[in-house]
């Protein structure tokens, strides 16, 4: 199940790549003004609109697929190539009630991955490791008996995955696999690596402090926003989500 909004350049991959896994692929779209729905669809995932915003477009999804099992993928966030049999030896221990793939970023053929972006794959390992939470861009999924025990996904404006992993908590084991899913780093090189972690960090925690959600995503996107300006304001350009 993949929430969309603007993602023509990398969605058919990552529909592709999850579809070699012989399952069914939702994208729920919230309002693309490029050709993301048209390239879906011919990639071969069922297409669905929803109201824009991932918590609300996850949870449309759910309400349109069939599997006990569901996972919930990020549009440029491609899944292992053989990730349908870790999942399914993943979750078929009793006490397990969600799980999640490895953080790691695509590499480009004949390129390093350069300081920055592996000291972010470091730290994404390291909050797993220490804390336990992975993030949505490590590919989540769930028991949808868990799922809807809890009462579905979490409609809050932000930060919906570390709610989810930390709801199903009461329903099992999270474990986090050494197999990674690859995502692209075009996010972090935009905003500046160390500057895009310790901005998710700081959401994290305040996450973990119970802050107010709206108050949170309010600054989050903000200073999302103010990143690009101030880069443009320097005269410096950039290319390539929370980790």
């Amino acid at each position: 199940m993949i929430p969309t909004l603007d993602e023509g350049g990398c969605i058919e991959r990552t529909v592709r790549r999850a579809l070699a896994g012989g399952a069914e692929v939702l994208v729920v779209d919230g309002g693309s003004g490029d050709a993301t729905r048209e390239r879906a669809s011919a990639a071969g995932a069922r297409v669905l609109v929803a109201e824009r915003g991932r918590a609300r477009q996850l949870a449309a999804g759910v309400e349109a697929s069939r599997g006990e099992v569901l996972v919930f993928l990020h549009a440029d966030t491609l899944l292992p190539e053989r990730w349908r049999p870790a999942v399914e030896a993943t979750l078929s221990k009793p006490d397990v009630s969600c799980g999640a793939f490895g953080f790691r970023f695509e590499r480009v053929p004949g390129q390093r991955l350069g300081f920055a972006l592996a000291f972010v794959e470091w730290g994404a390992r390291l909050r797993v490791a220490l804390l336990g939470w992975p993030y949505g861009d490590q590919g989540l999924f769930v028991r949808r008996s868990a799922l809807e025990a809890m009462g579905g996904v979490p409609q809050v404006p932000i930060m919906e995955d570390l709610d989810l992993v930390s709801a199903m908590r009461r329903y099992g084991r999270i474990e986090c696999l050494a197999l990674p899913a690859l995502t692209s780093p075009r996010r972090y090189l935009r905003h500046g690596p160390l500057r895009t972690m310790l901005r998710n960090w700081a959401a994290t925690a305040a996450w973990a402090c119970g802050l107010d959600r709206a108050r949170i995503a309010a600054w989050y996107y903000q200073t999302e926003r103010a990143i690009p300006r101030a880069a443009a304001a320097a005269g410096t350009t950039s290319e390539a989500s929370r980790s």
